[in-house]
């Protein structure tokens, strides 16, 4: 079974402005129909002020990378899991030489001195700072401050930017200009456990009987904990075997999100003893700190449950900045790059790189201009096709957060997926609670796409769903969208330490670490019998790994005034394919 390429939808509207140079007419790149939900405007930055531009320049071979990705990740092909080194990545998604040629030119005609210009190992990527005034020229728009009416946030974007015509077939995005998306954290409940008990041995008269029939502490119904998730989904007594070998694990935390090495140990001495001394590697992406003082919920919760599945295999937590650093006056902060482009730039520049990536981060799709989610979901292709098997939170509002409106300027009610879960080279985790059964959680957030098509391997999947469904929310939602959650774990009663004390923590941010946990067990048993680690996961598990997830049937998530969609027999949008079953997998996999 081959998974053909899943096309990717081009941004470039035509719509013609004030021709900015005598060399080059141009037309919108991307524009607001308003300013965005939830931002107003605040000043005018100084013409002096410095930005630092990034361009993202078509990629030659964008194509053949992403036919690549499916071979190595198609169980049924002879290339399965004989991924791409870094140097053939690059090669792919370097840009032609008639592109960086133009591109240069463009840049000199505006005094841009090419020896300042910083380049991603692929050169698809270009870097540089200029004044905002030289920014205006050079994209035909106007910049801004505007400020976050919840969080006072400060950032200096346009509302729209233009590029030469001659440039469009070049250049696939610019920022910052027309990205106003605010990261969220994926945590929904935020519980003080005063008590801090936890059951971690089996009593015979307080259990109930899990899917595969083991004996599980009736407490983790309500209070969950590594052992919990050990017995519930079958890795207790697995041995991680390949540590030596190179299997790891890597956290994305952004945000300021702190991972607490005090906090890590305490949780160690009361829910996995055997790990105690044990610790995460902490990596700095562009200055990323990691601020003991400040102990995050989220990165401890992420940090303490990867590995509290995993121990002894390496875990890497990347602290990459998440939000600007002290406002330098009161309308001109200064910027930052979105977290994510530094984040998957920092790890595609690396030789040696993780197998397995959880991040409990993302934003109401609509909120991303297109032209970036594309070209962002592109750089998680790469890393699949390297052998990263990449697991994102697909989020907590049900089946939308916010208002449920569109920001196209129509405010049509429509339900709103997370990206990046949307991306169709991530796998989106959803959520579910109890164990005797388990069931959809309310907050598990799935739906379907509007940038991205359905891809080839949900085709027998999810058309089943949609019959179900009928016609009960029709013009809510895009049928024809990538589908989400893929796959679901328990996300609420999560026992964790912070700043000492025990919290009981809800959300998919709790759902894909614990996923993500066993996808690297799985991968441990590989590499240690000298196989390849998975890599990019969707086309197996909607095939032959089908019947290594625990079908959930009951639970719905509410959102936009309605009930939300049902968990039912088959894929659901809210709990996916179900919950993994290490064992089952363990046998198909290995």
């Amino acid at each position: 079974m081959i998974f053909p390429l899943i096309p990717f939808v081009v941004v470039a509207t035509l719509a013609l402005s004030t021709v900015a140079s005598p060399i080059f007419e141009y037309a919108v790149k991307h524009s607001w129909a308003t300013t965005p939900l939830g931002w107003e405007h605040h000043g005018t930055p100084a013409p002096d002020h410095p930005i630092d531009l990034r361009i993202g320049l078509r990629q030659d071979k964008i194509d053949d990378l992403i036919d690549a990705l499916y071979r190595v990740s198609d169980p049924f092909h002879s290339d399965y899991g004989q991924h791409l080194s870094k140097s053939e990545v690059e090669s792919l998604v370097a840009p032609h030489p008639t592109t960086l040629s133009i591109v240069h030119e463009w840049l000199e005609s505006h005094g841009i001195d090419l020896s300042s210009v910083s380049y991603s190992p692929a050169q698809d990527w270009l870097s540089f700072r200029i004044p905002i005034a030289t920014a205006e020229e050079m994209l035909s728009a106007k910049y801004h401050t505007f400020r976050h009416t919840e969080s006072d946030e400060l950032v200096v974007r346009t509302l729209s930017y233009s590029l030469p015509k001659q440039l469009l077939a070049h250049i696939d995005v610019i920022q910052p200009t027309t990205m106003f998306d605010r990261m969220n954290k994926m945590r929904t409940n935020y519980i003080l456990d005063t008590s801090g008990s936890s059951a971690t041995t089996i009593d015979p008269g307080l259990t109930v009987k899990g899917p595969a029939g083991q004996d599980i502490p009736l407490s983790c119904n309500t209070t969950v904990t590594p052992y919990c998730l050990q017995l519930l989904y079958g890795t207790a007594g697995y041995v991680p075997q390949a540590a030596d070998k190179g299997n790891k694990i890597g956290i994305a935390g952004y945000l300021e999100q702190f991972v607490n090495f005090e906090d890590l140990q305490l949780f160690f001495s009361q829910f996995r003893p055997d790990a105690e001394r044990a610790n995460v590697t902490v990596v700095s992406v562009d200055g990323g700190l990691n601020n003991q003082s400040v102990p995050g919920v989220e990165a401890n919760l992420d940090c303490q449950y990867t590995e509290g599945l995993t121990y002894p295999t390496p875990n890497i937590y990347y602290t990459t900045p998440g939000t600007a650093p002290t406002i330098n006056d009161s309308v001109t902060p200064p910027q930052r790059d979105e977290p994510y482009l530094d984040w998957l730039n920092y790890i595609l520049s690396q030789e040696d790189i993780p197998q397995t990536y959880t991040t409990s981060y993302g934003g109401d799709e609509q909120t991303f201009p297109m032209d970036w989610a594309v070209r962002v979901c592109g750089m998680f292709a790469q890393l699949g096709a390297r052998g990263g098997s990449v697991m994102f939170s697909s989020g907590d509002g049900g089946v939308g957060a916010g208002t449920c409106q569109t920001n196209d300027g129509t405010n049509r009610t429509l339900f709103q997926p997370v990206f990046p879960a949307t991306c169709p080279f991530v796998t989106g985790v959803g959520a579910t609670y109890q164990i005797a059964p388990e069931k959809g959680v309310y907050f598990s957030q799935g739906g379907f796409s509007v940038y991205f098509p359905r891809p080839a391997y949900q085709n027998m999947a999810v058309p089943p769903f949609l019959q179900k469904v009928g016609t009960t929310y029709t013009g809510l939602f895009n049928p024809a969208g990538r589908a989400v959650p893929d796959v679901s774990a328990l996300g609420l009663g999560f026992q964790v330490v912070v700043g000492g004390a025990v919290e009981s923590v809800g959300g998919t941010s709790a759902s894909s670490p614990t996923f993500a946990g066993i996808v690297s067990l799985l991968n441990d048993q590989r590499i240690a019998s000298g196989k390849p680690p998975l890599g990019f996961l969707n086309p197996m598990l909607y095939s032959i790994g089908v019947s290594g997830f625990t079908d959930i049937l009951l639970g719905n998530n509410p959102g936009c005034n309605t009930s939300g969609f049902n968990a039912t027999e088959g894929w659901d949008a809210v709990t996916g394919l179900g919950t993994p079953n290490f064992q089952v997998l363990k046998s198909i996999l290995g």
